[in-house]
Order: C-alpha cells, then structure tokens, then sequence
C-alpha cells in the first residue's frame, strides 16, 4: 500500500526533481511534489512524497528526518489527511454569520 509523507522545511530552491532523487534511495517514489504559491509560483517550502511501500516511507522518515538536504534540515513525517475545505454556506466568512 503507498504511504503519502509531507515533506518540510525545504530549501525554496528545492524541486520536484530533486525531491524524487532524494527518496528514491529508499524505495520507489510514486509521486513528488513541491508546493508553490498559486500567484507567484515560488515553493512554500514544503511538499509531498508518495512512496509505494509503507516499508519504505518508514526507512525513508528514519533516514531522512532531520538531516541536511540542500542547506536545510528537513523534517519528513508521515502526511495527515487533507481536511476537507468545504465551510457549506459559500459566503466566503467560514460559514459563521447568519442574516435575521
């Protein structure tokens, strides 16, 4: 079964590709992807690993955690799910005003 990890603190030169070059040691990566703001395009300095194993996403957070990669020192854990975005309402305010 894949196992998703989050993947932080990561130089904000850091790419997809090397993202994916770094995990491969441990195993077969799925999917790597460096988040980037929406206007700018720059990363946020944080992505997503998708490994095909949980063997393998588990050697790669003992291996990885907290060790230097391109001048940082990442943090890599398994990734929570993503929450669901939808407030209901649709008014843009968190759904928590009410009209009378």
């Amino acid at each position: 079964m894949a196992s998703k990890l989050y993947v932080g603190k990561l130089s904000y030169n850091s790419t997809d590709d090397t993202l994916r070059t770094l995990f491969a040691q441990y195993g077969t990566v799925i999917s790597a992807q460096i988040i980037k703001d929406r206007d700018t395009n720059q990363s946020k300095g944080f992505g997503f690993v998708e490994m095909e194993s949980d063997d393998q996403a588990q050697a790669a957070i003992k291996a990885l955690d907290g060790n230097e990669f391109e001048g940082r020192s990442i943090m890599v854990n398994v990734a929570r799910p993503q929450e669901d975005r939808s407030s209901g309402g649709g008014s843009g305010f968190g759904g928590g005003f009410q009209r009378r």
